[in-house]
């Protein structure tokens, strides 16, 4: 359906947009978090515990930020150097998003899958706003690839690799990664029948091999936990850090015990994935209803041209993670894999059927949406943060021309639904990185404060707060944690600087603690974007201070 120079051509846009994004300053909070918490393990050198600033980390295992480490180890503590990890595996999730789609239905399926799981609107946050999410991702569907290509092909090859693949998933977030593996698995199971292959001495090796994969990470949660029964987490003491990763951890999440309850309603991941998938929302949405009719009408008896691993994993996993107490929109990046692959192959069932008339709606739609990225487009350049220099408008208005050339080319519906869709991809998340996202960060206290921290040739050692709220940016980019102090260690100090928001000033005012020297930025709270800060005329009012002050 299209050539292979045209795809190379996509994925070397979509990869572009990714190395753009590398060179964004951190988002707080996670992001930045987990940048701290790699960062401290380098300079510490202490690779076996997860500190969340002052507090010991029993949240999450430690592979994210070993990688993240590793990448420290290599390039220096770069906030580029902290997103290599997670871009990689995203690279990795699509060469397995291609494997897959190979592999249930033919060559086209993999290409559409893997360039839909590339421009799925919340995997290239992913690599932006990096969290464990694009580690644990690409893993999870890696292992999926290889261990549905064991039961088609039954290679020990593969069942090792899907083996490693899991643990690695595993040792990124949890207990999720093997459910969503398991689920997908199982149904592929039970719709071919291959029940056979569960009785193979591979999958001892598989066992072995998985078990070799998890054991530096149980290894380093029995050293930080199991030996310290006196530590207290979570106001518990006795906590088992193999026992956590191995029960307590999901069902704390779905639970909402110990991570608190954020969200009871069971259809906050449909809306979610409204936007999460765009721009292919409407092509997943039919193509999932479309499967699932057939599969009804067919009383899912098997049939070889047919496949069930993604139906049946989305429509399990999907139900399990709607009855979570405790959600947030990047937990369902783990099922993108199994959504690119079910719309890939929609996609080329209109092709193949020649379903011209649904093709042309689809594609209709698929134009609405372009639209409005390009209205986005002009609105942000022109109004929301206006470009600075005369060559930005040209270099936008270059790419809006390319854009509507390739767009106005004479292709088949099929093709054009692709062409369109990565390209409002591509338009929209190339501006964001090249130029919404460094302005919008310039109201980010604490890595705009470690800018005048550098400019000024202020000692990062001699800098203190006296909350323990996060200064997750500032401690990334000021190379080291702030450190937290009281009020009456505070006016023990003399030259010292303290981060302060503008009630944390007035403490120290009503303490009789004076300074000879302050430097002022503004604060917004970024990743909870609001109109009135959008709007330029009404953005003063949202924004707050952040304050650093010498004591002499």
């Amino acid at each position: 359906m299209i050539s292979t120079a045209r795809y190379w051509f996509y994925i070397g846009l979509i990869v572009l947009v990714y190395i753009i994004g590398m060179f964004v300053t951190l988002f707080e909070n996670d992001s930045a978090q987990f940048a701290v918490m790699a960062m401290r393990m380098v300079q510490e050198n202490d690779f076996l515990s997860l500190f969340k600033g002052p507090e010991e980390y029993l949240d999450k295992p430690h592979m994210h930020y070993w990688l993240a480490a590793l990448s420290y180890k290599i390039f220096g503590i770069h906030d580029w150097a902290y997103r290599i990890p997670g871009i990689l595996s995203t690279l990795l999730g699509a060469y397995s998003c291609y494997g897959l789609g190979k592999l249930l239905y033919n060559k086209d399926v993999g290409r559409f899958a893997s360039l839909i799981f590339m421009t799925a609107q919340t995997m290239v946050l992913a690599n932006i706003d990096v969290r464990t999410d694009a580690v644990l991702t690409g893993f999870t569907i890696f292992s999926i690839w290889q261990l549905a290509k064991y039961i088609e092909q039954n290679t020990l090859k593969s069942i090792a690799l899907g083996a490693f693949g899991a643990g690695m998933a595993f040792s990124t977030k949890g207990q999720i990664a093997l459910v969503v593996i398991g689920i997908s698995i199982l149904c592929h199971l039970t719709y071919t029948r291959k029940w056979q292959q569960l009785l193979n001495w591979k999958v001892l090796v598989a066992i072995l091999v998985f078990g070799a994969t998890i054991a530096p990470m149980l290894y380093a949660y029995y050293h930080q936990f199991d030996l310290h029964p006196e530590k207290v987490i979570r106001g518990k003491d006795n906590r088992s850090g193999i026992f956590f990763i191995f029960w307590e951890q999901s069902f704390e999440r779905m639970s909402g015990e110990g991570v608190g309850k954020n969200s009871s309603d069971f259809f906050f991941f449909f809306h979610t994935f409204l936007w999460v998938f765009l721009p292919w929302t409407v092509l997943a949405l039919i193509g999932y209803w479309t499967k699932v009719r057939t599969f009804w009408e067919a009383k899912f008896a098997y049939r070889p041209n047919l496949e069930f691993l993604t139906v049946g994993g989305i429509s399990i996993l999907f139900l399990l993670i709607s009855f979570a107490q405790f959600k947030l929109p990047h937990y369902m990046n783990i099922l993108m894999p199994l959504y690119a692959i079910l719309s890939a192959a929609f996609l080329y069932m209109l092709h193949q059927k020649e379903k011209l008339r649904m093709a042309k709606v689809i594609l209709g739609i698929q134009y609405f949406i372009l639209g409005l990225v390009a209205v986005f487009t002009v609105l942000v350049s022109f109004y929301v943060f206006k470009f600075e220099r005369w060559y930005s408008y040209l270099f936008l208005l270059t790419a809006l021309a390319l854009v509507t050339c390739f767009i106005l080319k004479k292709e088949a519906p099929y093709t054009k639904i692709v062409s369109v869709a990565i390209f409002s991809s591509v338009l929209l998340n190339g501006l964001m990185n090249v130029h919404f996202y460094p302005k919008l960060l310039e109201y980010q206290g604490g890595s705009t404060m470690a800018e005048q921290v550098k400019q000024n040739n202020i000692p990062v050692d001699s800098i203190y707060k006296i909350s323990e709220k996060y200064s997750w940016s500032l401690d990334f980019y000021n190379r080291k944690p702030v450190q937290i102090s009281s009020l009456s260690e505070i006016a023990e100090k003399n030259d010292v600087w303290v981060y302060a928001t503008d009630k944390e000033l007035k403490q120290l005012e009503k303490k009789g603690i004076v300074w000879d020297n302050q430097i002022t930025v503004d604060q917004f709270r970024i990743t909870r974007l609001q109109i009135k800060f959008l709007n330029p005329d009404t953005r003063e009012e949202k924004l707050n201070k952040m304050h650093l002050v010498h004591l002499n």
